[in-house]
């Protein structure tokens, strides 16, 4: 008897797991997305990076499965003729205090085999971008931009056209993981699984309530804002310039990204969302916010980064904090080359009860359900090779590409 597998999440996650699970041609797959389309949230909202693994602790899952997943992502979007677009990426030290923290990612980068990266010098990083400034900078000439959303509707024709189902306008309400079945409950009816995989993203704690999982870690969700670049001043950005990231936080700052379709994004800042799905400082959530401040672990995380918090809000508020902290990168960016803010994205950040960030993929089970409970960026990049990590590892399956 086929086996029926239900999917919670229709993101890049959820559809690239689905995807992999009709491969093996041995199982009935039903995705449940509560939004009229996939890839609705995170997978549609960030700024299209295929990461080539530079910032990860070295045999970490974001390590080993960002590596694969790139190379999946690439051979994807070649055979899909989608747009790969091998931009190459700068992180650059401003100052030489920061070389220190640089020489860190050059170690992580070549022991994580990032391929191509250099160790760059002023005079030799110009020559990449020209309107760069800084005192060394490591490269990474194979990060690439694409788009995620693309990718994730061609997925999921992939799941259709195998005969799996994916229900668009199904929130789930309901979680039963009692015996042998798994049964959910929806806004638009009832379904009955032998298996559950959650890839709820925003809500995955939500979901894993509803299955009786411990309720750590948490959600926290971050808002990034984006400029985008006046299209005269484009020029001033060859690719990717990023800042040496502070190691204390699963971010990675204000940088400059030119997208797979020619358009310079500057950002994104971190500040909390007021909401789940706060899309602005105008989507409030009051019950989103109560949760959050009486988590645990909030007087802690406030107590360590509640400096952090004011210059990141102070920049989202203030556009000239915001200009200030993208100029150090690039001194002739005047105010008025960042004309507009372009669609933010909102950050499933997990938090421990400790106030902790979780900074790894973290993934957990109970009973018949699969529950990913941390997947920020590198996830989209490593969208592919979670899926297969999750059905050889959850699932017992070997994927596709083991099979051949």
């Amino acid at each position: 008897m086929t086996e029926r597998i239900g999917i919670v999440g229709g993101g890049i996650l959820g559809i690239a797991i689905a995807r992999a699970l009709m491969e093996t041609g041995d199982f009935e797959v039903t995705v449940m997305e509560k939004e009229s389309r996939v890839a609705q949230h995170q997978t549609g909202h960030n700024s299209g990076v295929v990461h080539a693994g530079l910032y990860y602790q070295p045999g970490s899952l974001k390590a080993t499965l960002c590596a694969r997943g790139r190379q999946l992502t690439r051979d994807f979007c070649r055979d899909r003729n989608l747009p790969y677009r091998e931009l190459g990426k700068l992180v650059v030290a401003v100052t030489e205090e920061e070389l220190p923290k640089l020489d860190d990612i050059e170690r992580r980068s070549r022991e994580n085999q990032v391929p191509g990266i250099r160790r760059l010098n002023a005079q030799e990083m110009r020559e990449i971008e020209p309107h760069v400034a800084g005192v060394a900078a490591v490269h990474s000439p194979e990060t690439a931009v694409v788009d995620y959303a693309a990718i994730t509707e061609a997925m999921a024709e992939d799941v259709r056209r195998a005969g799996g189902q994916i229900l668009l306008g199904q929130e789930v309400t309901a979680v039963n993981n009692a015996g042998g079945t798994v049964n959910v409950s929806t806004t638009a009816g009832a379904h009955s699984f032998d298996r559950l995989i959650v890839c709820a993203g925003l809500q995955s704690d939500v979901v894993a309530k509803m299955v009786g999982a411990s309720p750590s870690p948490k959600i926290l969700p971050f808002r990034g804002e984006y400029w985008m670049m006046a299209t005269d001043r484009r020029d001033l950005v060859k690719g990717m310039i990023y800042p040496v990231p502070d190691p204390r936080f699963p971010f990675l700052g204000v940088h400059f990204t030119r997208g797979v379709y020619d358009e310079v994004h500057v950002g994104p800042n971190a500040v909390p969302a007021l909401a789940r799905e706060g899309y602005s400082w105008g989507q409030i959530s009051l019950k989103d916010t109560f949760d959050s401040i009486r988590w645990p672990g909030a007087a802690s995380l406030a107590k360590q980064h509640w400096l952090m918090g004011v210059r990141e809000i102070s920049a989202s508020l203030i556009k000239p904090l915001y200009f200030q902290q993208a100029r150090q990168f690039v001194p002739e960016l005047t105010s008025r080359d960042l004309v507009s803010k372009s669609a933010s994205g909102v950050r499933a950040q997990a938090w421990d009860k400790d106030g902790s960030l979780l900074d790894d993929f973290a993934v957990d089970q109970v009973g018949q359900v699969t529950l990913l409970r941390n997947a920020p960026s590198p996830a989209a990049t490593s969208a592919m090779s979670i899926a297969d990590y999750v059905l050889e590892n959850y699932l017992k399956v070997a994927p596709k590409a083991a099979r051949s």
